[in-house]
C-alpha cells in the first residue's frame, strides 16, 4: 500500500519550500498553517511581544494584498519568526527581496535589504554611544546642503538644526550620515561649526553608515531652544544619483538644497517622497536645475514620518 503522507508533513515541505524560494506572503501563509494557528492568536501572540497589528492587516499580508512597510509592521515581522518558530531573518529575507524586486531600480537607488542592514547597524552604533532613541529633542527646523563634486560625487553636506529640548539635561545630538554604495566612512570628516563641538565617531564601512556626537557644552532644560550648524566631508564613494532624508517622527520645516560642480550639471531633477523603504515612491516632482546657481532644492513645512528626497540624472 503506498505511503500516504500526513497532512502535518504536506504543511511542512510547503514551509520548508517556500522559505527557500518565497514569496513573502506565500511563506508567512504557509508557516501559519503549519502552525495551526487562527490569526487571532497570532494576533493575540504579537500583543505580548508589545506590537500591535490587526487581523485584517495580517490576512492582507498571507494574501499578498498588502506588504508591511512601516517600522511597527516591520517589528511585526521580527516577532512573527519568533512566534511561528522559523529561522532568523527568514521572513525579513524574503520581504527585502521583494521589495528589491518592487523597487525604484533606478541607477544608484538603494535596495530594500541595504536600508534595513543599515537601520540594524545604526542600532548598534548609536548603543554604542549610550544614545537613546529618543533623544530629548524636538526639530523645529533642519536645512540641509548637499554638495556634488566634479567626479559627480557626493562630495559632502553641512546641516544646520534649530531644537526644543523636551526633557532636561539634554546636551548633545547624534549626527547620522548614511553614505553612497561603495562609500569609506572610516575617511570622512565631521566639523562642528556652529555652537557645538565634534565628540565620538563610530562608522561601519560595509553599510557605510557614520554616527558623530555634537556636543553642546550646555545642559538643556524642557522647552529650551538650541541652534547649532555641522558638516560631514564625505567624497569617498562613486557616481551620485540622489540624496534621501529619513525620519521616524514628524517635525518642523525641512529644507534641502544640492548644489553641483560648474563642470557636472545634470540633465534634470527631480524630488519624491516614500512613506517607508519597502513603500513606491510617489510625490514626484520635477525641479528646474538653474545654471547660474548650479542648484535645486526642496522645502516640506512640516516634516511627516518616511522619506523625501531629491534625484537627478546625468547624461
Amino acid at each position: 500500500m503506498p505511503y500516504a503522507p500526513q497532512q502535518a508533513d504536506v504543511a511542512a515541505e510547503e514551509l520548508d519550500c517556500a522559505l527557500r524560494g518565497g514569496p513573502f506572503h506565500v511563506a508567512l501563509r504557509a508557516a501559519i498553517a503549519a502552525r495551526g494557528l487562527p490569526l487571532q492568536r497570532v494576533q493575540h501572540h504579537l500583543s505580548r511581544y508589545g506590537v500591535r497589528v490587526g487581523v485584517t492587516s495580517l490576512s492582507y499580508w498571507q494574501q499578498g494584498a498588502r506588504r508591511p512597510q512601516r517600522p511597527e509592521s516591520l517589528r511585526a515581522v521580527r516577532a512573527l519568526e519568533e512566534i511561528l518558530r522559523l529561522p532568523d531573518e527568514s521572513l525579513i529575507r524574503l520581504l527585502a527581496e521583494t521589495g528589491e524586486q518592487t523597487a525604484d531600480r533606478r541607477p544608484g537607488a538603494r535596495s530594500y535589504r541595504s536600508i534595513v542592514e543599515a537601520s540594524d547597524v545604526l542600532r548598534g552604533l548609536l548603543a554604542g554611544l549610550d544614545a537613546p532613541l529618543d533623544d530629548g529633542l524636538q526639530t523645529l527646523g533642519q536645512h540641509e546642503r548637499v554638495r556634488v563634486g566634479a567626479h559627480r560625487e557626493l562630495a559632502g553636506r553641512e546641516a544646520q538644526h534649530i531644537v526644543r529640548a523636551h526633557r532636561d539635561g539634554v546636551d548633545r545630538f547624534v549626527a547620522v550620515h548614511h553614505g553612497d554604495p561603495g562609500c569609506a566612512p572610516e575617511r570622512m570628516a565631521v566639523h562642528a561649526l556652529e555652537n557645538c563641538r565634534a565628540g565620538r565617531v563610530r562608522w561601519h564601512h560595509d553599510t557605510g553608515v557614520l554616527v558623530a556626537e555634537l556636543l553642546f557644552d550646555t545642559r538643556l532644560r524642557a522647552g529650551d531652544t538650541f541652534l547649532f550648524r555641522y558638516a560631514v566631508e564625505d567624497g569617498t564613494a562613486g557616481v551620485a544619483h540622489e540624496y534621501v532624508r529619513g525620519s521616524g517622527s514628524a517635525g518642523g520645516q525641512y529644507a534641502l538644497q544640492v548644489r553641483f560642480d560648474a563642470g557636472a550639471l545634470p540633465v534634470r531633477c527631480h524630488r519624491f517622497t516614500q512613506q517607508s523603504p519597502a513603500a513606491p515612491r510617489g510625490g514626484r516632482q520635477d525641479l528646474p536645475v538653474s545654471e547660474r546657481h548650479r542648484s535645486v532644492h526642496l522645502v516640506e513645512p512640516r516634516v511627516r514620518p518616511g522619506m523625501v528626497g531629491i534625484g537627478w540624472d546625468w547624461e
